[in-house]
Formats: structure tokens, C-alpha cells, sequence
């Protein structure tokens, strides 16, 4: 209950505008939603923020989070847990079927699953494969579909974050029909055959992706809430439209060409209200952060990545950047979370003469290091030039490395950089954010935090369901890393909109992904 209180305060609080008005919903139309970047696949073996947010029109997950962050019901409409903690049953929605015509079975969901998790096998590693396998505390031992509409999953012991992590937005686990691969099991170039509310009708890669709406899709009677509850679509078409230029995205919108411009600057928000648009705002979950390879030679050093936190203004940045909407926060605990207070915000402070005492103990001597970025996503961009000149006045040598986003994310995977300016796509839960960052290298390069102790705070905190034990370990294990350092955190980046006045019902989120369900447009 503290966390649903919590949130519904933060969401007042963002809101620009008050619920859209009562009216009759009108059929018809397309809404155009501005993409930074293509996609980049159809089945998430190569996934991204944008992949994701357009993937889950195609197709619809088990269980999914709700406006509150809590789990709702999707493609099962409900399910249960045995007394031990150790089966989840889950009951899908009756009468769901694909978008070929194909009645959506139990069976599939089983199908995926295993197809998923042995993905290494074939060279393709899930991205969530180490949230599934035991490697992060949770294990799904098997998967079982006793009948056409059950599904029952398996742990091999209780775990607090199992709905958590099925309705991760990140690890695309939905409902996807056998028939989108072939013989030999590859994924059919160009297949999309999912039960979501949206179906494929066209890909024109660096152009857009155009999605029509499924006359057949059945909803669920509860009220669309997040990406769970009624899904009923109203607009004919959803195309997501390719404009890597924020300006020429602004400029399309005020045009009357696309209909949602997102991640828009603080900066800008003014200037787009008086130009016409409606402004969205909700609190985010979005993490960004300096990512540093504690793998390194040089950063493995703790010395000298204290000497990075106390050379780098945290609070001006934030300041500067977020114009008051948001604060510093280098924590796995977002504002928007019940278990946040200031004491997550307690960091090494900033002091470049501290930080040029660590680097002389530590032995550096100009060594270069390079902190990548790209410009596709300028926030990373702008926070890399930022951070770059605060750690060359405090006696680093560090140069900037300007990479396009896919060569960039391809490093994140692999792990083959010394400083990355990042951006996580939104998690909504702390534990769900820690276990990304937390975990052996040698398992999964994108573990940001390799520590036995803190990987043992981690698995203490997974293990309770009690509110205070667990925000009482979420301290310790921040505290830990304000020693350790194995990441910058910035701020969590507010979800900041820009809508067509001509949409009514949309709404921005938490999990900053635009939803064309439930949403209508004036002529």
C-alpha cells in the first residue's frame, strides 16, 4: 500500500494537465510516435529501448506493470501461487488468438520459454537469461502447460521478485506464435505473429515501422492501467516514425505530421507549450550514469574511481540538466520508489583536490582513458562532455570517444570500454535495477558490480518481503557502493512528453513507453 501511495503522489505531482475529458471515443486514424532509431529486430534478439516500446504493441506479456508499478494481468488474466511459494499458475485469457488466426496456447508460452533460455546455445544469449537461471537468485527450474489455457512455472525456491522480473519491459518475454520460426528453428526474416493489440503491416527499415490494428484482439474488463488492464484499440494505425534529430522531431510535430515527440528536453518544454503542444509529464525510472569497467587495469583501481566521484559535481549536473524537476540520485532506488529518502543520495562529495590526493596515492600518471558516448541520444552525449570536463580539471586525462548507439550498446554487452555515458531503460523496482547491475562479470559482461558482499546484501534483501528489513538492506548496500564505486549514477531522467492536442486519452507514465491503446484522435 506504501508504494502505491507513494507513486499516485509522484504522479500528481508530474501532472501537466488533469484526465482527459469525458467523451465518446472516435475510430479511426493513426497516431505517429516519433522514433530516435529503427528497431532493431522483430523477435528482441537484438533489443533495445525503442525495440522494446514497439515490440509490445506487436505482442503481450504473461503479467505486466501497472501506472503503480505494481503487477497486473495481461495475457493471463490471472494467476495463482502455491502454498509453498515455489509454482505460479497462470490462466490465459480465454479465446485470445494470434494474428493469424491461431488460438493462443498454453503450449507457446512453454515453447518460448525454453527457446529463450537456450539461446546461449545457439550463440544469441538472452539479455535476461541470468535474472531466470539462479545466477541473480532466481531460478525457474521448469515450465509446464498442463492444459491449453495453464501455464505453471517453477522455481526451485520462494522469490519475492518473480512477478518483478516476468513483467520486466526489458526481457520481452510475451506471447509469440511457434509459426515465426522455420524447420531449423531460425526466426523467419520479417515475422511478427503476436496477440497484442497492434499487428505488423509494415517495416521499412530507417524509415518506420507501421502497425494496424487487430480486429481480433480481446481485451481484458480491467481498466487500461500501465500495460495491463484493457488494451481496446480505437485507432486504425500506429506508425512509429524514424527522426534521429530532436529539432526536426519538434519542428514535425508542431507541423501536424507526428503526433508524440518523446524524451523531450527540459530546456524546450516552454517553448513547445507556447508553440502549440501538449507537455506530458511523469516521474521516471530511466537511470543515467557513467558505467565504469571495474575490469580494467587502470579502473580496477578503487582509489581511482573514488578520485571519479569526488571530481565529478553531481548536484550541479542534475541541477543544470533537469531545471529543478529531478535531483542527483547515484542510487539503485528511484524517487519514485516507497523505499526511497535522502539517504540514497548520500554520495562521495564533491572535492577535486581529494580527488587529485587519490589519484597521486593511487599512482596515475596521465594515463588516457576513454569515455564513449554517442549522439543519437544527445542526454548521453551532453552528459559525457559534462563529466569529461570536470575529471580533466581534477587531473585525469580522459578523452572523449564519439561512437554510433549500435557500436556503443554492442560494447555495454561485451563490456569493452572504460567509461560509457548510459542510459538504462526504465526498471521499476530497485531490485529489478540493482540485479542488473549486480553479478559476475565472467557470467554476463553487462554486470556493472562484481562483489561477492554486495551480491550477498542483494540476495538478503531478494530473500524478505518485509517493507523495512528490505529498505534497511537497500541502504547498506548503497552505502557499499559509495565505497566501492562501480558506477556514476546521475539522476533518473523524467518521462517529458510532447503530444498532439488532437490525441485524447494519452498519457505518460513511469516506464516511459508511448501506448496506442485506449487512445483516440480528433479530426
Amino acid at each position: 500500500m506504501r508504494k502505491r501511495t507513494a507513486l499516485a503522489v509522484l504522479l500528481a505531482a508530474f501532472a501537466f494537465g488533469g484526465a482527459a475529458a469525458a467523451e465518446e471515443p472516435i475510430r479511426g486514424g493513426t497516431m505517429r510516435v516519433v522514433l530516435t532509431a529503427d528497431i532493431r529486430s522483430l523477435d528482441a534478439s537484438r533489443s533495445d529501448n525503442i525495440t522494446d516500446l514497439v515490440l509490445n504493441h506487436i505482442y503481450e506479456q504473461l503479467v505486466a506493470h501497472k501506472d503503480d508499478m505494481t503487477i497486473g494481468p495481461a495475457a493471463a488474466e490471472s494467476w495463482q501461487v502455491s502454498p509453498d511459494g515455489k509454482s505460479y499458475t497462470f490462466k490465459l485469457k480465454e479465446g485470445a488468438t494470434y494474428h493469424n488466426g491461431d488460438k493462443v496456447l498454453a503450449s507457446d508460452v512453454k515453447w518460448l520459454w525454453e527457446r529463450r533460455m537456450g539461446a546461449a546455445k545457439t550463440g544469441a544469449p538472452w539479455l535476461c537469461n541470468a535474472s531466470f537461471d539462479g545466477s541473480r537468485g532466481l531460478k525457474v527450474e521448469s515450465v509446464e502447460a498442463p492444459d491449453d489455457r495453464t501455464v505453471v512455472f517453477n522455481l526451485d525456491k520462494p522469490n519475492t521478485l518473480f512477478l518483478i522480473r516476468l513483467a520486466d519491459i526489458v526481457c520481452n518475454f510475451w506471447i509469440a506464435s511457434p509459426k515465426n520460426v522455420d524447420a531449423d528453428g531460425n526466426w523467419i526474416s520479417g515475422s511478427a505473429i503476436g496477440s497484442g493489440p497492434f499487428q505488423l503491416k509494415e517495416w521499412r527499415k530507417e524509415q518506420y515501422v507501421s502497425l494496424e490494428r487487430f480486429a481480433s484482439y480481446v481485451p481484458l474488463k480491467a481498466k487500461r492501467d500501465g500495460y495491463s488492464g484493457d488494451r481496446t484499440t480505437y485507432l486504425d494505425e500506429v506508425r512509429f516514425v524514424v527522426i534521429p534529430d530532436k529539432t526536426g522531431a519538434e519542428t514535425a510535430l508542431i507541423a501536424g505530421q507526428v503526433d508524440v515527440v518523446t524524451y523531450l528536453q527540459v530546456s524546450h518544454m516552454e517553448d513547445m507549450k507556447k508553440r502549440g503542444a501538449v507537455v506530458k509529464t511523469a516521474p521516471g525510472l530511466s537511470l543515467s550514469a557513467i558505467l565504469v569497467q571495474t575490469s580494467d587495469p587502470l579502473l580496477s583501481n578503487v582509489k581511482i574511481r573514488r578520485a571519479l566521484a569526488h571530481a565529478i559535481d553531481f548536484k550541479e549536473m542534475a541541477e543544470t540538466k533537469l531545471a529543478g524537476l529531478t535531483e542527483f540520485n547515484p542510487s539503485g532506488v528511484p524517487e519514485s520508489s516507497a523505499y526511497f529518502d535522502k539517504s540514497f543520495q548520500s554520495w562521495p562529495t564533491h572535492d577535486p583536490a581529494k580527488a587529485k590526493k587519490l589519484l597521486a596515492e593511487a599512482g596515475y600518471k596521465g594515463e588516457p582513458i576513454k569515455l564513449q558516448a554517442n549522439k543519437r541520444y544527445i542526454g548521453m552525449y551532453d552528459n559525457a562532455v559534462m563529466v569529461q570536463a570536470m575529471l580533466v580539471a581534477a587531473g585525469f586525462n580522459v578523452q572523449l570517444d564519439v561512437i554510433d548507439w549500435a557500436a556503443q550498446l554492442d560494447n555495454y554487452m561485451s563490456g569493452k570500454f572504460q567509461l560509457q555515458s548510459f542510459g538504462y531503460s526504465s526498471r521499476a523496482d530497485p531490485m529489478i535495477i540493482y540485479g542488473s547491475l549486480i553479478g559476475r562479470k565472467s557470467v554476463a559482461a553487462t554486470s556493472q558490480w562484481d562483489s561477492p558482499d554486495a551480491q550477498a546484501l542483494y540476495f538478503k534483501a531478494l530473500a524478505t518481503a518485509d517493507f523495512d528489513e528490505r529498505k534497511s538492506l537497500l541502504k547498506q548496500l548503497h552505502g557499499k557502493m559509495a565505497e566501492d564505486v562501480p558506477i556514476l549514477g546521475l539522476y533518473y531522467y523524467p518521462v517529458i512528453e510532447a503530444v498532439s492536442p488532437k490525441l485524447v486519452n494519452y498519457e505518460s507514465w513511469p516506464l516511459e513507453k508511448p501506448r496506442a491503446w485506449g487512445v483516440w484522435k480528433k479530426p
